[in-house]
């Protein structure tokens, strides 16, 4: 059974880090392209950041850019996000995502998500 637990959310003030896991279990993750997407209230599920599954190419939202990096770590069937110097609009439900033959920052490629992780960033 494929299943994807995310964790590491929490509150953090503006200008802090934090770094979410995302951890498989049922599957190997350096076998499917995984995504990092947040949800914000009111707003649609926007793609974050993704790694794809053979080769490790990462594309990152613009809004994120320079402040998220995402890594994998096959040895724990992990993959991260470390955020810094987070902003308020970074506040959100934070989800990761698998598929074994999509990629990209659209949702609708992937098939796998995990529950989410609140993330809220705010003084």
């Amino acid at each position: 059974q494929v299943q994807l637990e995310e964790s590491g959310g929490g509150l953090v003030q503006p200008g802090g880090s934090l770094r979410l896991s995302c951890t498989a279990s049922g599957f190997r993750l350096d076998a499917y392209a995984i995504g990092w997407f947040r949800q914000a209230p009111g707003k649609e599920r926007e793609g974050v950041s993704c790694i794809s599954s053979s080769d490790g190419i990462i594309t990152s939202a613009d809004s994120v850019r320079g402040r998220f990096t995402i890594s994998r770590d096959n040895a724990k069937n992990t993959v991260y996000l470390q955020m810094s110097s987070l902003k308020p609009e970074d506040t959100g439900v934070y989800y990761c995502a698998a598929s074994p033959t999509g990629w990209g920052l659209r949702p609708a490629s992937y098939d796998y998500w995990g529950q989410g992780t609140q993330v809220t960033v705010s003084s």
